[in-house]
């Protein structure tokens, strides 16, 4: 199974986390929800490295609570279950920077472009519920999408990808796929409906 179909886990694989000798569960786990968590965290105002130990942490506390969800249904969705640990481990980086005394390291390029004051965000001020929610979709999409590029032919989801989702004129597309408008048309009306579909059935799977 994809890194695409894991983005809504399934109770099964929760509980097979269980196990820390899986080490291709806790694989597919990892390569679902790091972008989530790193996203997360950075919106939040962390720099790169202290997302990226965002990333770590939670998945070290998932690691050691993963029994607690499985048999406390009280803990509610997994996804709320999840974004807890990760508001966690954010506040603590910057529990961190606050004792550090100092201002977080320009580890990026596009860090060292923006303004301090613009990069880093106040977290008593940051609603990480709304931004959570939105990445959450946002990979829910990426996975239907995955699963829908697996059900039709190349050509079919590049004509979709260049005209829904990268939003190219329709002259264009025809144009640089060499393929006829109305084929556009029929892509974007055959691959929106898989698309519906297969959205559904992730969030079915949560």
């Amino acid at each position: 199974m994809s890194r695409a179909e894991f983005l809504a886990t399934r109770r099964s694989l929760v509980e097979r986390l269980a196990d820390w000798n899986d080490r291709k569960r806790w694989q597919q786990f990892f390569d679902s929800y790091w972008k989530l968590i790193h996203r997360a965290a950075r919106q939040a105002g962390l720099t790169e490295s202290e997302a990226q130990e965002v990333v770590q942490e939670t998945l070290i506390t998932v690691a050691k609570k993963i029994d607690r969800l499985k048999y406390d249904p009280a803990l509610g969705s997994f996804k709320g279950w999840l974004l807890n640990i990760t508001r966690w481990r954010i506040a603590d980086q910057f529990r961190k920077r606050k004792r550090a005394g100092e201002q977080p390291a320009k580890t990026r390029r596009d860090e060292v472009e923006t303004a301090t004051i613009d990069r880093i965000a106040d977290p008593a001020g940051f609603d990480l519920d709304a931004a959570w929610d939105k990445e959450w979709r946002a990979n829910l999409l990426r996975a239907a999408t995955e699963r829908v590029k697996k059900k039709v032919s190349g050509k079919q989801y590049q004509i979709f990808d260049c005209y829904v989702l990268k939003q190219w004129p329709v002259q264009k597309v025809a144009k640089e796929l060499r393929v006829s408008v109305a084929q556009v048309y029929l892509a974007k009306h055959r691959l929106g409906a898989l698309l519906k579909r297969e959205v559904a059935r992730v969030e079915r799977a949560r």
